[in-house]
């Protein structure tokens, strides 16, 4: 609906107070069904906000990312190893260009980015090149929560996304590649030396073996191949692997520094207790000090 549109558009200092307008101006209008569903549309956090204003300001950006995300998906399905290998080197470098580049928009909407958001932004942005439906979603440019990759799939996609239904409207179906196909190699042409019967067999045998040695050596090489390209499909499943393990990292670390910045406030709170003591029991000393004296 437009006042999502709206609303998935703006800074997130402004989000509550445009969605009470928008609230109050769908109640002006009489239109109760309305004014109920953009009272439920939830303020994203700045990881999916980052994702959002990246649709709207770099839109190329993102595209490319997803395209080749899609790219990807056909080279892992076709086990096109060089091509795995090509693709996997440009998903690295796309995804971090892109992430950077979500720093500079950010600081331009007046909002700075910490570490943990822009590593959820690239979680977000693989996750869109591994998974259709989370490409999509974000395409709507309307995420709330930012999205996740579990090896070559995505959950809770819907959930996501402020308007569900904005999803299945902005998929994108692209036909698979056609691939050329490979000219058969030319048959050898024999010279056949009249009455030579002797030596047209002797060739006929040398090139038999030579074909057979040479059906061995493709069977072996296409064995090696398939070797290869299991390792680089292996690579690229490793590679998912360590991006949920620096994601979960960006966690840990986000935990070590709110308990660090409680644990300054629990040293301060004691500090402050302990000149208290420090003064109560100055004063107990004078006051046993006066009680002597009188005595």
């Amino acid at each position: 609906m437009a006042a999502a549109e709206e609303l998935y558009s703006t800074r997130p200092d402004e989000f509550v107070p445009r969605r009470t307008e928008l609230a109050a101006e769908a109640k002006g209008d009489g239109d109760k069904t309305l004014v109920a569903e953009i009272k439920k549309l939830p303020k994203p956090v700045t990881a999916a906000w980052t994702v959002n204003m990246l649709v709207r300001h770099e839109p190329d950006q993102v595209e490319q990312v997803l395209a080749l995300g899609s790219a990807l998906r056909e080279a892992q399905a076709t086990m096109a190893g060089e091509e795995l290998r090509r693709l996997g080197r440009q998903r690295r470098q796309l995804v971090a260009a892109v992430a950077r580049r979500a720093r500079v928009v950010a600081a331009d909407l007046g909002q700075k980015l910490g570490d943990p958001v822009v590593t959820q932004v690239e979680e977000t942005l693989h996750a869109a090149m591994v998974d259709d439906d989370a490409a999509a979603a974000v395409r709507t440019g309307m995420l709330v929560k930012p999205l996740a990759p579990a090896g070559t799939e995505v959950a809770g996609v819907a959930e996501s996304v402020a308007v569900p239904s904005a999803i299945g409207a902005d998929v994108v179906r692209r036909a698979p590649a056609r691939r050329t196909a490979r000219a058969a190699p030319a048959k050898p042409e024999l010279t056949v030396v009249e009455d030579d019967t002797a030596a047209i067999e002797e060739a006929e045998q040398a090139l038999a073996e030579a074909e057979s040695e040479l059906a061995a050596a493709r069977r072996q090489w296409e064995k090696a191949q398939r070797k290869v390209e299991k390792r680089e499909a292996k690579e690229l499943q490793l590679h998912a692997e360590v991006d949920e393990l620096r994601r979960r990292l960006a966690e840990v670390e986000k935990r070590v520094e709110d308990n660090e910045d409680q644990l300054s406030d629990a040293e301060e709170a004691r500090d402050d207790r302990e000149e208290a003591v420090a003064e109560a029991q100055a004063a107990v000393d004078r006051a046993r000090k006066a009680l002597g004296s009188l005595r």
